[in-house]
């Protein structure tokens, strides 16, 4: 069986124990506050961050610097026969582009696969891709086994500032000030890399009971969701129970966001993720859990 070295980057929640064991190799983002640099979980813990975000307005994140893709691909290049790279979606982030450049310059063959999304689904994809590799699939097979979790994944949150969004380009001008002046609250998805407005609604109880209505349309083709929050575990844990008194047999699990988020969508913001598919959930029962940074 050839060997595998995985190369992520830091919006894919996995625990940096768990990486050290499976090969995984993790590649910060930078956050930007007050015109300094942090590396992403490593420089900067997620109390600290929002402590500093709440002191200062000039706050954003960035990509890893290509060298540091260079660098990786030149070691990982000589210690292992495959290398496959899942990344942060290019709709929002330069990241992919950054590693799949790096990997050219260094001159090593990666096999890369663009997310389109973060977060969970990332950890999901890279952590079935684990197990399949121990089953004896290829790094090419391993990639159209994740292919199908990015056909059938969900994410949807809804952000607590749309200003930030709007300063990060997620959202429109004319929709933040329109929403801003009618108090009203968006819920967002991600649509082929992309985050997109699936709907405008007045209040926050609203939009949370719009977001369980559509989990409910695939709640029996799922076995697992996760609920997300950026510092906002109070509706979290309420998110949880409704979703447990929908369906009781799922499991649930609340991650926190890395901060990466909050700096686009804010302190406050919420979501659910799942992977739908029957056939793909039966496969994951075979799996062992992981933990996940939090």
């Amino acid at each position: 069986m050839k060997s595998i070295a995985w190369v992520t980057d830091s919006t894919c929640t996995i625990d940096p124990e768990f990486a050290k064991n499976n090969h995984v190799y993790i590649v910060p983002l930078r956050l930007i506050i007050n015109n300094e640099c942090y590396k992403e979980n490593i420089d900067i813990t997620i109390d600290e961050f929002y402590e500093k975000m709440r002191q200062h307005d000039q706050v954003g994140s960035s990509q890893p610097p290509i060298g540091e893709f260079i660098e990786l691909y030149e070691r990982l290049k000589e210690e292992y026969d495959e290398i496959i790279a899942v990344h942060l979606s290019t709709g929002l982030s330069g990241t992919y582009n950054a590693s799949m450049q790096g990997a050219e310059i260094a001159e090593a063959n990666v096999i890369g696969i663009d997310s389109k999304v973060g977060a969970y689904p990332i950890r999901e994809m890279i952590t079935r891709g684990i197990h399949w590799h121990k089953m004896g699939f290829t790094g090419l097979e391993i990639k159209e086994k994740i292919e199908n979790i990015i056909q059938n994944m969900s994410f949807y949150l809804i952000p607590a500032s749309l200003s930030q969004l709007h300063r990060s380009g997620r959202v429109s001008g004319t929709q933040v000030i329109l929403s801003q002046l009618l108090r009203i609250n968006l819920l967002l998805r991600f649509d082929e890399g992309k985050v997109i407005v699936v709907e405008k609604i007045r209040t926050m109880k609203k939009t949370k009971q719009a977001l369980l209505d559509i989990f409910k349309q695939d709640a029996g083709l799922v076995s697992d969701v996760c609920i997300m929050h950026s510092n906002n575990l109070e509706m979290a844990l309420k998110l949880e129970e409704d979703i447990k008194e929908m369906a009781p047999d799922l499991r649930t699990e609340i991650m926190t966001y890395i901060p990466a988020v909050a700096v686009h969508a804010g302190e406050g913001t919420v979501g659910l993720s799942w992977i739908k598919n029957n056939r793909i959930n039966s496969i994951y029962s075979e799996v062992e859990p992981v933990a996940v940074l939090v």
